[in-house]
C-alpha cells in the first residue's frame, strides 16, 4: 500500500512538471512572436550640450508597436549631433532631444529657438545661497534709485522687472542632474531680446537679486515696486483731482441775467391853470 502511494504522487509530480513545461514553451513561442525593430539607445549617461559618437550608443531590440516617435534605426544617423537634454542610459535618442544639424556642442547647442543667454554677476545672497541651479526658474528684481521728477526727490524703490527666467547654467556648469547648491559668482540666464534689454538696463542702475520660484508655478504677478516710505508703513499720498475744465459757454449760462428796467410812468398834473408833467 505504501509503494502504491508513492508511486502516485511521482506520478502526480511528474505531471504537474509536464504541465509547467508545456506552458513555458508556449510563453516563449509567444514572445518569439512578437515583432521587434532595433532603436538606437543610449550606452552611457549623456550631458546636455555633448556631440554623440558611436561610443556613447547601442541598440536594443524594441516592440514594433510601441517604437517612439522620432527614434533612430542606426548609430551612424546620430554622428556629431548635439544633445539637447540629458539623455541616462538605456533611454532611445529621439529628434526631439537633439538639436538642428550643424549645430556646434556647448551653452548655445540648449539655447530655446528665440531665446539668448545673458550672464549676471551674483554672490551668496544674490543668487539663493546656490540654490539657482540649471534648470531652475527664478524672477529678478532690481533695487535702484528713480529719477528725480520736477520738484520731486528721488525716491530708493525695489521691484520685480523679469519673472519665471530659466537658469542655464551657474559657472561654466549646465548640467541638470546635480542637485547639491552651489556658490557661484555668475549665473546665466535664457531670455528673449527685450528681456535682455531689461536686464542689462536693469544692472546698470541698480543692484539685482534673483528670486528662487517653483518649478510648476507659471503665473505672472504684476507688482508696482516698493519705495522706502512705504516699506516703513508711509500711506501713499492720494492724487489731486484734476480742476474741472472751462467752458464758456457754460460759464455764460450761469451768469445772472442783467436786470431789466421798468418803463417810466408819467403823470400830467393841473394847478392853478399850469400843467406840469411829473414822472416816476
Amino acid at each position: 500500500m505504501k509503494n502504491f502511494k508513492a508511486l502516485g504522487l511521482i506520478v502526480f509530480a511528474l505531471l504537474i512538471g509536464l504541465a509547467a513545461a508545456a506552458y513555458a514553451t508556449g510563453w516563449v513561442s509567444r514572445q518569439a512572436g512578437i515583432a521587434s525593430n532595433k532603436i538606437v539607445v543610449a550606452a552611457v549617461d549623456i550631458e546636455m550640450g555633448t556631440k554623440v559618437n558611436a561610443e556613447m550608443l547601442s541598440t536594443l531590440d524594441w516592440p514594433s508597436g510601441s517604437v517612439p516617435p522620432g527614434a533612430f534605426k542606426e548609430g551612424k544617423d546620430l554622428q556629431d549631433r548635439i544633445v539637447k537634454v540629458s539623455v541616462l542610459r538605456g533611454e532611445p535618442l529621439l529628434e526631439r532631444k537633439l538639436a538642428p544639424r550643424g549645430t556646434l556642442g556647448g551653452l548655445s547647442a540648449v539655447i530655446a529657438e528665440g531665446k539668448r543667454a545673458m550672464t549676471v554677476r551674483v554672490n551668496d545672497v544674490v543668487g539663493v545661497a546656490g540654490f539657482a541651479l540649471p534648470g531652475n526658474y527664478v524672477d529678478v528684481m532690481v533695487n535702484a534709485q528713480q529719477e528725480k521728477g520736477k520738484n520731486e526727490e528721488g525716491k530708493q524703490i525695489s521691484k520685480t522687472v523679469l519673472e519665471r527666467v530659466l537658469v542655464l547654467a551657474v559657472a561654466q556648469e549646465a548640467g541638470r542632474d546635480d542637485t547639491k547648491p552651489k556658490v557661484v559668482s555668475a549665473v546665466t540666464l535664457e531670455l528673449s531680446p527685450e528681456d535682455s534689454e531689461k536686464l542689462d538696463l536693469a544692472r546698470s542702475v541698480g543692484t539685482l537679486s534673483l528670486v528662487l520660484r517653483n518649478q510648476i508655478d507659471q503665473k505672472t504677478v504684476a507688482t508696482a515696486g516698493v519705495t522706502k516710505n512705504e516699506l516703513f508703513g508711509d500711506k501713499k499720498e492720494p492724487a489731486a483731482a484734476p480742476a474741472p475744465a472751462h467752458k464758456p459757454h457754460q460759464a455764460r449760462a450761469q451768469q445772472a441775467p442783467a436786470p431789466v428796467l421798468a418803463r417810466a410812468q408819467c403823470v400830467e398834473v393841473t394847478q392853478n391853470g399850469k400843467s406840469a408833467l411829473s414822472c416816476f
